[in-house]
């Protein structure tokens, strides 16, 4: 377990767990209505199957072995939202500290509470209440493109990975793999996601659900005939949301409620990604060639 090299303001118990609770009110890189945004959604989408989140975090982890992560990582989970990456995790490696800045780490807490060496502590990402060079591995799955300042973001997790380390990233790619017609239905999706993310909650989740079911479904199933039509080729893959083709609906709608639902949204190109990394002491920088796009790790040099 790692020491807090700060005082907590207020603990809450939940479960079997304490959360411990660090000030981010004084946070300037953070967006409220986005962790308030996210905070309702892991509020409705707080319990995954064991087979959800083994299935989906084996797409995450395909470009880590046991040289990057094994049974003596001590690692870092920022933005931890439902808990999911470090239930994932936590028969895998020694310890996991799971942060988040938003009433998520209820739901985390809620999830983890078998999972003895996971910690949950409520803090911000330029609030993070450790010592640097404190973790082997650092993680943050789908969280800082939804940071007004993603590098500087990033650069606090470097800094509190060790020399050596490593740090996963998952952030919104801006399609530069994809065609015209992908790239002009995501254009084109901007527009009601800049409405419904300012909707009341409860309106905002039915949108979201209307969607999953009026949208992303017809997509998926759409791709999923092609791929049975033509079984010997990859080019389903190329047809918007084929991604979810093996999802079930409670993701497909999880998702949908990401998309839609959240206020603060930032996308990069894999040589922009490569770059921030670069330049915030990370080498061995290895992309996966598998959605989703695009997870990418490296390694702590300085």
């Amino acid at each position: 377990m790692v020491t807090y090299n700060q005082n907590q303001i207020n603990t809450i118990s939940c479960q079997n767990k304490l959360i411990y609770c660090f000030n981010i009110d004084s946070s300037s890189n953070i967006d409220k209505q986005t962790v308030d945004s996210f905070g309702e959604e892991w509020e409705k989408f707080s319990s995954f199957s064991n087979d959800e989140i083994e299935k989906i975090g084996n797409e995450y982890f395909d470009i880590i072995d046991h040289t990057i992560l094994n049974k003596n990582s001590v690692v870092l989970d920022l933005g931890c939202g439902s808990g999911r990456w470090s239930k994932y995790l936590a028969n895998k490696v020694q310890f996991i500290e799971a942060v988040d800045p938003s009433k998520a780490v209820i739901s985390a807490s809620i999830l983890l509470k078998e999972n003895s060496n996971v910690r949950v502590t409520k803090a911000s990402v330029d609030n993070i209440p450790f010592n640097n060079n404190s973790f082997d591995f650092a993680m943050s799955l789908g969280v800082l493109h939804h940071i007004p300042d993603t590098r500087k973001a990033l650069l606090n997790l470097v800094e509190k990975t060790k020399i050596g380390g490593y740090v996963l990233l998952y952030l919104y790619y801006n399609l530069d793999n994809r065609g015209f017609f992908y790239k002009l239905l995501f254009k084109l999706s901007v527009y009601p996601r800049l409405l419904i993310s300012k909707m009341p909650k409860s309106i905002k989740k039915v949108s979201c659900d209307i969607i999953a079911t009026v949208v992303y479904i017809p997509l998926i199933t759409l791709a999923k005939i092609i791929g049975k039509i033509f079984p010997n080729t990859s080019f389903y893959t190329k047809f918007p949301l084929s991604y979810y083709i093996e999802k079930s609906f409670n993701v497909v709608r999880n998702d949908a409620l990401d998309r839609f639902g959240t206020p603060l949204e930032q996308r990069f190109s894999k040589i922009k990604i490569e770059e921030m990394m670069i330049g915030c002491g990370l080498s061995e920088i290895k992309f996966s060639e598998n959605a989703p796009f695009w997870h990418v790790v490296g390694k702590k040099i300085r």
